[in-house]
């Protein structure tokens, strides 16, 4: 009979080969009836879908929300999965008394820069704290590049929307190359293009400071390619989620938590 602790251990046992991605959306229904106005926050990445679901479940009280502050929460697990109406891949809805929506899904994208989980000694016993991932080179938090269609064509509000993560890396100098590659190739097909690096056209760039690309096809469809942090740098911005954490007295809760 082998003996199993003689057998070679695997060095990439602890690299995961997905990355599964907590995606906030909150659609401004106060202000625009239409759907049309919403903000994205990546809140950060675990390195399993059991423990990104976990705290998919819990993220809205993670960043101060308390349970009176929705008309409606519902959470995937406890409904049949043909009776859910907020969409593939969200497991918490939230309807503020407020009026705001709030959606928590899931993305996921491969681990292209190898990261690797925590050791179970350095994570917490709850089910959202496993698959943690230890990043190097001191980095507190992933940089993402996300995605975001405008079909203007299908709905002239803006409603018709659709957000991808396309990656998550380290260094925001790799995001920002990341992000000018998300359209390059189709660059032909675009009647307009614009890009822009990290710094420039500061102040005058007429998107968002975390749009790195915004491009227009002939039928109306809008892209813009963003690099984003989680919500405890986004907050630095005034961003819709500072005025929620405001709001709801939980700045200070907001700005400094780190959930990647």
């Amino acid at each position: 009979m082998s003996d199993s602790s003689m057998l070679p251990m695997d060095i990439n046992s602890d690299i995961p080969e997905d990355l599964f991605h907590i995606l906030l959306t909150v659609v401004d229904l106060k202000r625009d009836t239409s759907g049309g106005t919403r903000s994205h926050f990546v809140l950060g990445t675990r390195g399993t879908l059991r423990a990104a679901k976990a705290y998919s479940i819990i993220a809205l009280r993670r960043l101060g929300f308390h349970d009176d502050d929705f008309a409606q929460f519902d959470i995937r697990p406890s409904v049949e999965l043909e009776q859910w109406p907020h969409g593939e891949g969200v497991i918490t809805y939230a309807r503020a008394v407020s009026g705001e929506e709030f959606l928590v899904s899931i993305d996921t994208t491969p681990n292209n820069e190898s990261l690797r989980l925590k050791s179970s000694s350095h994570m917490g016993n709850e089910a959202e704290d496993e698959g943690t991932l230890r990043l190097p080179d001191g980095a507190q938090f992933l940089h993402y590049v996300v995605q975001t269609t405008i079909d203007y064509n299908s709905d002239r509000s803006g409603s018709a929307q659709t957000v991808e993560i396309e990656g998550a890396y380290v260094h925001r100098a790799d995001a920002w190359t990341a992000a000018h590659q998300c359209l390059s190739d189709e660059r032909e097909n675009f009647v307009e293009y614009d890009s822009r690096g990290d710094v420039e056209f500061f102040g005058e760039w007429p998107f968002d400071e975390d749009v790195a690309v915004h491009a227009v096809t002939e039928t109306g469809q809008n892209y813009f390619v963003a690099v984003k942090a989680p919500p405890h740098e986004v907050v630095k911005h005034g961003t819709e989620l500072r005025m929620a954490a405001e709001q709801h007295e939980i700045g200070d809760a907001v700005k400094y938590q780190t959930v990647c």
